[in-house]
Parts: C-alpha cells; sequence; structure tokens
C-alpha cells in the first residue's frame, strides 16, 4: 500500500502558522494585562490620595471648631467689660488657638488670613452671643479642577455677667422691663416711670406742689433726716429728697422674659 507524502514545505509551513497564531495570541492576553493595570494604578493613587484630603478637611474641621470653642470662652469672659463682638478680635483668638504655622501648612485657602469671623455677633441686652466662623479649603487636583470648598462652624455663647436658671423663659417670650422694688412690668425702655425727671426745688415750696397724679410730696424716709435750702422731686414721684445720690431718685432696671415677670402687674403707660 503506497502511502502519499506531504511535501517538506508544506509541513514547515503549517508548524509555523500555528506557532504564529499562538504567539499572537500570548502576546494580545499580555498586552490587555498591561493596559488593565495601566488604568488601575492611577485609580488606586487618586482614591489614596482622596482619603488623605478627606481626613486632612476633618482635622481641619476639628482643629477650627476647638479654636472657636476658645475664643468664645474668651468673649464671654470679656462680655463684663464691652458687651459686644470685635470680629478681629475673635479672629486673632481662633488662629492662636489653632497655631498660625499650623494654618500656613494645612489646605485652607489663605492660610491664616482665611479665617474670617465677621458673621459674628453678641445681644448687648441678653448677653447670648451667635459666633461663626468661615474659610476656604482647597483640593490641589489639577487633574479635576476642584474649586475651594467652603466651610462655616458656628456656636452660641452666654456672657459671663451671671447665671440664667434653668426653667423659666424660652427664646419667643416677650422682653419686659422690671425694678428690683417696682410692683409693674414695662414694655418700653424709655417709660417714664423708669427714666424720672429730677427738678431741684426750694425746701419751703415743695409742701404747694403737687406731682402728675395731683398728688403730694412727702419726705423720704431714707435721705430727709438732714435739712438743706433746696430738695429734689420727681414729676411721677411722691417723696422729695434732700440729697441727689438717694437710692429713692434711681432706677436699676433690668431686662427679663415676660414669663419671669410673675405677680407683676402691667405699667398704666407702657403696659398694655
Amino acid at each position: 500500500m503506497n502511502r502519499k507524502q506531504l511535501p517538506l514545505k508544506s509541513i514547515y509551513s503549517y508548524i509555523s502558522g500555528r506557532v504564529s497564531a499562538s504567539v499572537s495570541e500570548t502576546d494580545s492576553r499580555k498586552g490587555s494585562v498591561t493596559v488593565e493595570a495601566a488604568m488601575a494604578v492611577p485609580i488606586f493613587f487618586l482614591a489614596v490620595v482622596s482619603l488623605l484630603y478627606l481626613m486632612e478637611i476633618m482635622a481641619v474641621q476639628t482643629a477650627v471648631r476647638s479654636g472657636l470653642q476658645y475664643a468664645g470662652k474668651e468673649a464671654a469672659k470679656e462680655a463684663h467689660v464691652i458687651t459686644g463682638i470685635l470680629p478681629s478680635k475673635l479672629e486673632g483668638d481662633v488662629i492662636h488657638a489653632i497655631g498660625a504655622e499650623r494654618l500656613e501648612r494645612s489646605i485652607v485657602l489663605g492660610g491664616s488670613g482665611g479665617i474670617h469671623c465677621d458673621g459674628s455677633r453678641m445681644s448687648p441686652r441678653t448677653g447670648i452671643g451667635e459666633l461663626a466662623v468661615t474659610y476656604q479649603v482647597r483640593l490641589p487636583i489639577p487633574i479635576f479642577g476642584v474649586p475651594p470648598i467652603r466651610y462655616q462652624e458656628k456656636m452660641r455663647i452666654k456672657a459671663w455677667v451671671g447665671y440664667e436658671k434653668p426653667g423659666f423663659g424660652n427664646e419667643n417670650d416677650e422682653t419686659v422691663y422690671v425694678t428690683e422694688t417696682g410692683l409693674v412690668y414695662h414694655r418700653d425702655y424709655h417709660c417714664t416711670y423708669l427714666e424720672l425727671s429730677i427738678h431741684m426745688v426750694p425746701s419751703d415750696e415743695v409742701e404747694g406742689l403737687r406731682n402728675t397724679g395731683g398728688g403730694r410730696y412727702h419726705p423720704c424716709e431714707r435721705c430727709m433726716r438732714r435739712g438743706g435750702n433746696g430738695v429734689y422731686i420727681t414729676d411721677t414721684g411722691n417723696r422729695y429728697h434732700s440729697s441727689l445720690s438717694c437710692s429713692g431718685l434711681k432706677r436699676t432696671v433690668y431686662a427679663v422674659p415676660m414669663s419671669e415677670a410673675v405677680g407683676k402687674g402691667a405699667c398704666s403707660r407702657c403696659g398694655r
């Protein structure tokens, strides 16, 4: 039986084609792995950088919040001298608490010059202050061009001028004005019962004078123990005084919530 033999050239071509196909398939797989690796490395690097910046932002927020608390305590202590907020002083206290060098090295835009407290205020009437510090954080990632992000921290303080008894009053209470010995409350701080009009009159004429209600004047129990050429009277009072510094000629006025004026009636002039 005769066998048909293939030429050597055909056998060589067949083997070469198989080898080339195998090599091409291997190169294609290696190429796809290389592309995937080239894409994964930048994404992983970006994720790590983003996590680091997120941690830095949280650290800056904590530092600014702590600095604002320190500045708030300082402002509360100084409120007995002047009931008000100086933004520049507040900013200086915040920067001092955080550290100017720390801010210059941080991602806060402008460093220590990027801390602003111009939105802070304090009520001279209630002594309650609302403090606010604003700043911007920059993310130096040029690929995406992220603009600076604005942050704000807020807190409320109470001036250290006394204490507030818990359980009395609320934010919606109307403010009224009372005196130490008065039996009524006033809605108008400039009520004539609170702003006394003091006049000096000759002592021998006081018996014939009358107040605005038609009442007569009687000697003050506190200061009329010694005589004088002149005495002091008020338009609405019923006493005459020998001393201008007598406590009967002064009014210590307190601003309190309406709910704290328990047992006091309304002033006949401004209370209705």
